[in-house]
């Protein structure tokens, strides 16, 4: 387990995380720092606690907003893929239509060939 040593509202904090994820602590400790420093900037010295709280209510808030808003994309993608599945579907079924069209179109015209060479009798075939 890694330690990493962080300012946070003017005190030092030894924190401990994963191996790899130092980096990665240390941003967050410096961006709740920074977001009590702009607090503080805005409403002046009314105490570390009530400051770390705001700024962790702060945090709270933006990550709440991020669950809603990937919820609601996670609702377009599933209905984006139906979507796609539908059109697949009507693209299959239509695919399918035109086959059977040049199907039966084929069909006739063997059979008006077949008529007319019957018809002419006298040797000459047409198709």
């Amino acid at each position: 387990m890694a330690q990493v040593n962080a300012t946070i509202a003017g005190r030092q904090f030894r924190l401990a995380c994963e191996d790899g994820q130092e980096e990665h602590l240390q941003k967050l400790a410096h961006d709740l720092d920074q977001r009590i420093i702009d607090l503080r900037a805005k409403f002046g010295e009314i105490g570390d606690t009530r400051l770390t709280v705001m700024a962790g209510l702060m945090l709270a808030d933006e990550l709440s907003e991020s669950a809603r808003r990937m919820r609601v994309l996670e609702e377009e993608v599933a209905a984006l893929q139906d979507a796609r599945v539908v059109s697949s579907d009507r693209a299959r079924a239509a695919s399918a239509a035109v086959v059977n069209a040049f199907n039966s179109a084929a069909e006739r015209l063997e059979g008006i060939t077949r008529k007319l060479n019957q018809s002419l009798g006298n040797g000459v075939a047409i198709g």
